[in-house]
């Protein structure tokens, strides 16, 4: 199994397109072996410390291989949607891992 965590970071103005974009290609994730563990969209108050802005959202999800991701992420449905999320997402930090 293997681990994607995404810290999402909005443009202002912009939550909406965002939503649209996600309501159509999370669903695809089940398609190629992948769980959307947590989705949350934390207040200010839950970050105890930081250095750096705080992400709009934040994802945890799980794939049974590299494979799956790269499927998900090369999809043709979710890339013909792809200027949603252009249009809405500032940047995204994505960190791979793995259950220890």
């Amino acid at each position: 199994m293997i681990y994607y965590t995404q810290l999402i970071f909005i443009k202002p103005g912009r939550e909406q397109d965002f939503h649209a974009f996600e309501e159509k290609v999370l669903p695809l994730l089940e398609k190629y072996n992948g769980e959307l563990i947590y989705r949350v969209r934390p207040d200010k108050t839950a970050f105890i410390e930081s250095s750096r802005e705080l992400p709009y959202e934040i994802h945890l999800v799980s794939f049974g291989s590299r494979a799956g991701f790269e499927g998900y992420k090369d999809d043709p449905e979710r890339l013909a949607l792809i200027e949603m999320k252009n249009r809405s997402v500032e940047k995204i930090t994505l960190i791979e891992g793995f259950e220890l």
